[in-house]
């Protein structure tokens, strides 16, 4: 299930954007993202750069009426006609998916010694794999690509400040995604593993240190056509296989939203597939944009607490009212087959309702994209 356009408020071309302007109404437990470890504004940039130099003709032309195509399929939930061509699957990818590679970047590298933890607990002699469920779109692996690149810059530079930094020596990363992204990974994986183009009137120091974000060695991408709503038990064992973090980002409230019994079953069938240690990253539109009805019923449930109810099972003697109504409309009916080896399959590492992603200072791109506002949770398998 490709991730939907969502989660952002401010829009403004990135050359002007002010990180003071437009914060938006103050919400309860809001956090800055500033309290997590920025990424620098120069490897920011370099992100930004790959999409601009991986799709010059989609930059370079007036894709105003195919964005608002696109953004007409995803509100009638047509993902067939919403990704169904590559005209639409660049246009999405330049104006939607830069924004959220920074964000993400800045996620993963809070995230970072747990990740670089698991590589390190892994059986990939240093390489670790990372499987984005809904991650077609690309956003995902320029985030990942920013990770690379600064673990290798820590190695270089000798900072064993961080020591996880030489553990990770390499990463692999698997997107499985509703629709056919593989000629847009192609075409960013590229960027990334390859010097940017550079002027004919480069001097000769500039085409001196003209390189690649990541050499292509330590950084290998692959994709996956498939319906995670459709995926059996073992089809979805074998992609997750060796995987030391799986990443929901921006798509687990769509698949609540197309059937909550088969995303609750999709959620049992993970936790069955992954093996202990494994890191499960959920991002998504915050409050009241990923909240649920319960087959026609008033009552709205926000997806934290659906998912918190699937992975942290709640005793059996302390069912609330709240649990009983889930239960008759098939919230946990699903997962149940797991209930009777254990209470609990996952702890909850880190949790935030809503936090403020906001676009710094001084980067440049030729499309205006967008400040933007999630919810984040991580867990690990016990």
């Amino acid at each position: 299930m490709a991730p939907r356009k969502g989660g952002s408020k401010t829009k403004n071309p990135v050359k002007s954007n002010s990180a003071k302007s437009k914060k938006g109404a103050s919400v309860s437990g809001e956090k800055e993202a500033e309290n997590l470890k920025r990424v620098p504004v120069g490897l920011q940039q370099l992100l930004l750069n790959i999409f601009r130099d991986s799709f010059p003709a989609t930059i370079g032309s007036d894709i105003s009426t195919t964005l608002q195509e696109i953004k007409q399929h995803l509100y009638n939930r047509d993902f067939q006609k919403a990704f169904g061509q590559k005209e639409y699957l660049e246009a999405y990818a330049v104006r939607w998916s830069p924004s959220r590679a920074l964000c993400y970047a800045e996620i993963f590298k809070d995230i970072l010694p747990l990740i670089d933890g698991a590589c390190d607990d892994s059986e990939n002699g240093g390489t670790i794999a990372i499987t984005c469920l809904g991650g077609g779109a690309g956003a995902e692996i320029v985030g990942l690509a920013a990770i690379v690149k600064n673990l290798s810059d820590l190695v270089n530079e000798g900072q064993d400040a961080e020591p996880q930094g030489e553990r990770c020596k390499s990463m692999y990363v698997r997107t499985i995604d509703i629709a056919d992204w593989s000629a847009i990974i192609n075409s960013l994986v590229s960027g990334i593993t390859t010097p940017p183009p550079l002027s004919a009137y480069a001097s000769a120091s500039a085409k001196a240190s003209n390189a690649a974000l990541v050499e292509a060695p330590q950084f290998t991408v692959s994709a996956m056509q498939a319906d995670l709503l459709s995926m059996d038990a073992s089809e979805l064992q074998k992609a997750l296989s060796g995987a030391s973090l799986v990443t929901l980002m921006f798509t687990l409230n769509e698949l609540y939203t197309t059937s909550i019994p088969l995303a609750q079953k999709f959620l049992a069938n993970l936790t069955a597939a992954v093996q202990p240690g494994t890191l499960l990253l959920v991002a998504d539109s915050p409050g009241s944009y990923s909240t649920v009805t319960l087959n026609g019923k008033e009552k709205k449930y926000p997806m934290h607490w659906l998912l918190d109810h699937t992975l942290l099972k709640a005793g059996k003697e302390k069912r609330s009212d709240t649990d009983q109504d889930s239960e008759q409309q098939g919230v946990t009916s699903e997962s149940k087959s797991t209930e009777s080896t254990s209470e609990r399959a996952w702890e909850k590492l880190k949790t935030c309702e809503s936090i403020w992603f906001r676009l710094p200072e001084g980067l440049k791109y030729p499309i205006p994209l967008e400040n933007m506002r999630y919810q984040l949770h991580l867990y690990r398998k016990i």
